[in-house]
């Protein structure tokens, strides 16, 4: 028996990580519907400026990176699946929602001070969370265990390289490739 939580996957594993996302996508939603709650009762102390950080800080960059994940490497390497294309249709179109209401909690999330109108806040918090809860379900129900039956080893080392460079990361694989290439000359 290990005391030691699971080490969380990384690019060579990038089914495992996108999974992993999508933990902190929800941990980031609960954040935000107790941060929007708080808001519509109480003003913004040390604590909520806190928690709006975090929350601004993940969707910010790592939400944006989740989804450029998906459309840009993972959706295309599935869409030749015929009954997966039109549900890939829909989760990108939800993408979009999804962005346009961050655009509208964004700035609250920066400054919460800034928050006129904390109910209209709080409704937008609660509908963005929604929102990404079911699309999360869905790509865990269709997508995620559809791209594990279909995506080949090279296939899942190219969407693990392709997301680590989104990030500015050189994939363990790349960086090992690499160091050998370098070792043979």
């Amino acid at each position: 028996m290990s005391l030691l939580p699971e080490p969380a996957p990384d690019f060579d594993d990038p089914l495992g990580l996108l999974s992993a996302c999508h933990l902190r996508i929800r941990q980031n939603c609960e954040l935000l519907i107790r941060l929007a709650q708080h808001l519509t009762r109480d003003e913004p102390d040390s604590p909520v400026r806190e928690a709006a950080a975090s929350v601004h800080r993940y969707f910010a960059l790592a939400g944006r990176h989740h989804h450029e994940d998906e459309e840009q490497d993972l959706f295309p390497l599935l869409r030749a699946d015929p009954e997966l294309a039109p549900l890939i249709e829909t989760l990108t179109r939800e993408h979009q929602s999804q962005n346009a209401a961050w655009m509208l909690l964004a700035p609250g999330l920066a400054d919460p001070e800034s928050i006129e109108d904390r109910e209209a806040f709080a409704r937008t918090a609660r509908a963005f969370a929604r929102d990404n809860l079911l699309h999360l379900e869905t790509e865990e129900r269709f997508i995620l265990p559809r791209a594990e039956a279909l995506l080949d080893p090279a296939q899942t080392r190219i969407l693990g390289e392709a997301m680590a460079r989104r990030r500015g990361i050189a994939s363990p694989l790349s960086l090992a490739e690499s160091q050998s290439t370098q070792r043979n000359r």
